[in-house]
């Protein structure tokens, strides 16, 4: 959070610093126009261009989180649903299906969310972790039509849990196009540089409006990077989800 805050107030430090050496070293002369409008109209294309990009690049990267968020949530409710209906089997299936739960559980927490959080995608060994849980609950069909329902709603919970933990999967290796982050570095960097175009006479004034543009446009990319990798940086998914359950 520091180190964010850190680069907004320099990028917005050194834009004011351009300014301030712009109005030094090539002040306005008495007989030029305080603004002109093809500038003008060249700046408001290039803001309206800009905010596009912006807002594409971060609902992108929002729907992934969110997504992230949701497909977590599903996986580890799955999880704790099996759990509890490993009371409904017989006794030594039942033992069996919940140390195999736990097992994956803990790979899951222990070992895929550290690879996550480095950007890595999850090993197969959390697959080979799901396949010995299938092969317990599949070990007999039950005995009763309560351990037969069992048997068949964990095979239900097993498909959520599948499903889940595939989209899981692919949200850790989501990412923005790099057409898209061309598209945020240059295009804020025109946004800034068409600021020195209008003949500001104040300085001052000027010295605020590049200041609090460059902070915004540096605070919003910002943003967007850190959403971008859904189980790392600031906004970094968490296991909690699993630790609460388990």
């Amino acid at each position: 959070m520091i180190e964010s805050l850190a680069i907004v107030l320099g990028v917005a430090l050194l834009a004011a610093a351009i300014v301030v050496l712009k109005h030094r070293l090539w002040p306005m002369g008495p007989d030029e126009e305080p603004r002109e409008d093809v500038a003008e109209y060249i700046s408001m294309m290039v803001g309206v261009l800009y905010a596009l990009v912006l807002g594409l690049a971060l609902v992108s990267v929002w729907d992934t989180h969110s997504s992230a968020e949701d497909h977590v949530a599903t996986e580890a409710s799955a999880a704790h649903q099996i759990h509890l209906l490993a009371a409904g089997l017989p006794t030594a299936q039942a033992e069996r299906m919940r140390v195999d739960m736990n097992t994956y559980v803990r790979h899951v927490v222990d070992t895929e969310w550290p690879s996550m959080a480095q950007e890595s995608a999850p090993d197969t060994a959390g697959w080979h972790l799901l396949d010995r849980v299938r092969a317990t609950a599949q070990e007999s069909t039950g005995e009763t039509q309560v351990q037969q329902a069992t048997v068949q709603e964990t095979l239900a919970q097993l498909s959520t849990l599948d499903e889940a933990r595939r989209g899981r999967e692919s949200d850790a290796g989501e990412r923005l196009s790099p057409v898209i982050w061309f598209g945020l570095i240059v295009g804020g960097f025109l946004t800034v540089a068409f600021m020195f175009m209008f003949g500001v006479t104040r300085s001052f004034t000027h010295v605020v409006m590049v200041m609090g543009l460059s902070a915004l446009i540096t605070f919003t990319v910002l943003l967007i990077y850190q959403l971008n990798t859904p189980f790392s940086g600031m906004f970094a998914v968490d296991p909690e989800a699993f630790t609460r359950y388990f």
